[in-house]
């Protein structure tokens, strides 16, 4: 049986806000609580798989240290927004 689309965006929004690095906890939490609740199946789908990835490089991403994969462009540049307004 699948999850609902609500119990999802729950279960994204703890993997957001428990990561390896307190920067990457922030720069997440912050863009779920401004994203998640409106993003469709696709969108949540993907990122699903950005959660998969790897702290260090989710921040290199973020930060602008090193360029995304281009799957992730759109919602790591939100992310990158997001980090310069705080």
């Amino acid at each position: 049986m699948s999850e609902d689309i609500d119990t999802r965006r729950k279960r994204l929004y703890m993997r957001s806000i428990r990561r390896g690095i307190k920067e990457m906890d922030l720069i997440l939490t912050r863009f779920a609580d401004a994203h998640l609740a409106e993003m469709e199946a696709t969108e949540l789908d993907l990122y699903d798989r950005l959660l998969s990835e790897n702290d260090h490089d989710l921040y290199q991403w973020v930060s602008g240290q090193a360029a995304p994969p281009a799957v992730y462009a759109g919602m790591i540049a939100g992310m990158s927004e997001g980090m310069r307004r705080a």
